[in-house]
């Protein structure tokens, strides 16, 4: 068990560390980000609310007790991580290692959570 939070919470922690890196990116960078949302295909209106979205998503994984909500968030980072890495793929910028890395982070974060708080 001790072993199975030490891994909850170093994947949970990178990942915590990307997606803030990816928010602090929309904030702070966002000409750079607006460019590449237009590559996509995507429009560049959503680029702050989805900034706002990764944080309040790791706000539930971290702080929220309710199950459902914590289940939510981790459903949307897969579907977020999911888009990403076919966007990249589907432009060719060679970029979706970013995604895989974070699919993998949210996995390994899913599955330890789910047998720390199954017992």
């Amino acid at each position: 068990m001790k072993t199975t939070k030490i891994i909850y919470y170093v994947s949970t922690g990178l990942l915590t560390l990307l997606m803030l890196f990816s928010a602090g990116m929309y904030f702070f960078n966002h000409a750079e980000v607006a460019s590449m949302f237009s590559n996509f295909g995507y429009p560049t209106y959503i680029i702050y609310p989805y900034a706002i979205a990764k944080i309040l998503g790791l706000v539930a994984l971290w702080f929220v007790v309710n199950k459902t909500i914590k289940e939510w968030a981790y459903a949307g980072f897969f579907f977020a991580f999911i888009f990403a890495f076919f966007a990249h793929i589907m432009i060719s910028d060679g970029e979706q290692m970013g995604a895989i890395l974070a699919m993998i982070l949210l996995i390994t974060s899913y599955i330890t959570n789910k047998k720390i708080t199954n017992g």
